[in-house]
């Protein structure tokens, strides 16, 4: 449960002797391969382990990787760290962890626990009780903010903000809402979604959906992985082969295809460019290796662009470098059918009644259509909230 920082915690305290004996050199071992009371761990071994393990000295503000913590004069005796070899002894370096590890004090639960909450959803009672958003930026030191946002149920939720930009997005548990995160992002992880579309700025580094049900994600970035996903929708623009992981059904990848104005923009600053793009190459890892049955390409047919519809600054006004050929084929063969219906409709010289009537039968087959495929609750949501509405900044 990646989501909890304590469930991530009691893990690794649980598996901290199996992480440590990974890291000892062969000669280190027993004969059953495991350490000794004598084992030494080597100082690049601890350097390693900084990639998983950072904190603080006596409650500071600054965090320091752990090899540089280990080597803290008062630390020393604690871990066993000895000079002459420039190594640590196993027993008291584990046992010295052990006694120092705690939960993150700037991950999710804290993030959601003391963060600045964000009334970015609306009010609405009975549907955005349960929602949760929030951000660490006021207590976290200088990296990148977290977001957070939670249980947002039959919402549509639209922001272009100084709060996202460069930050980690946590989407959890959102079902049946449709979210526009229009801002350069660090990184995006959507958990647990269901029914939902998500509409994402350029991400700088990646893109994971986890367990997720009939979400599509629409979004440039520099890397895309899935893992236990069914019926999930993925429109991108990537320099990189979208990972399909263990546990997907049905995937269907497609071309980006849509546009807001600060769109480039927000791709300069993040560093990313309309080619390469590989979002029809995907790399499938794990058991389902072989079995490109997967996944498919949205077939052109099926193949409509999206529409942002908010206004804001910009010079982007098109899909940045444009649609594949059959994708692009597609949609002026269905553009010249609606050509040629509104031909034989000013052709078929109607009555005034008989425009009227037409005009109603229309319209009633189109809000049918609305209802059918779940559009018109996205519409609805889009009506601006009423005047004195809870609607926070930020």
């Amino acid at each position: 449960k990646n989501w909890n920082d304590q469930d991530h915690l009691a893990f690794v305290l649980a598996h901290l002797s199996d992480m440590l004996e990974l890291l000892l050199e062969p000669e280190q071992l027993s004969a059953s391969s495991h350490a000794t009371s004598n084992s030494l761990v080597s100082y690049e071994a601890v350097c390693a382990l900084s990639f998983l393990i950072e904190g603080t000295v006596e409650g500071s503000g600054t965090v320091h990787p752990l090899h540089e913590l280990a080597l803290w004069q008062p630390c020393q005796e604690k871990n066993g760290y000895s000079k002459s070899n420039n190594a640590f002894s196993f027993p008291k370096l584990e046992s010295w962890l052990r006694s120092c590890l705690t939960t993150n004090p700037f991950g999710m639960t804290a993030c959601l626990r003391s963060g600045k909450k964000l009334a970015w959803a609306q009010q609405v009672e009975g549907t955005t009780r349960r929602a949760k958003i929030a951000c660490n930026t006021p207590v976290v030191p200088e990296v990148f903010p977290m977001v957070i946002m939670s249980q947002v149920y039959k919402q549509t939720l639209a922001k272009s903000s100084d709060t996202l930009v460069g930050a980690h997005v946590r989407i959890h548990r959102c079902n049946e809402s449709f979210i526009y995160l229009l801002s350069p992002l660090r990184s995006v992880t959507i958990e647990k979604c269901r029914n939902s579309t998500f509409v994402l700025g350029p991400v700088e580094v990646s893109v994971h959906v986890h367990s997720c049900d009939n979400v599509k994600v629409i979004a440039v970035c520099y890397s895309l992985s899935l893992s236990s996903t069914a019926g999930c929708t993925f429109h991108v623009l990537t320099p990189t082969q979208p990972l399909i992981l263990a546990g997907n059904q049905a995937v269907s990848l497609a071309p980006f295809h849509t546009h807001y104005p600060m769109l480039e923009d927000h791709m300069a600053q993040v560093g990313l460019a309309t080619l390469p793009n590989y979002w029809d190459s995907p790399m499938l890892l794990g058991k389902e290796s072989s079995d490109t049955s997967v996944f498919r390409l949205l077939p052109p047919s099926d193949f409509y662009t999206f529409v942002i519809p908010f206004e804001m600054e910009g010079d982007t006004t098109e899909t940045p470098g444009g649609l594949p050929h059959a994708y692009q084929k597609a949609l002026s063969q269905r553009e010249q059918k609606v050509q040629i219906w509104q031909k034989m409709v000013k052709e078929a010289c109607l009555s005034k009644d008989q425009r009227k009537q037409f005009q109603m039968l229309v319209e009633s087959k189109f809000y049918e259509w609305l209802i059918q495929t779940g559009n018109r609750q996205q519409l609805d949501s889009l009506v601006p909230p009423a005047v004195g509405s809870k609607q926070a900044a930020g």
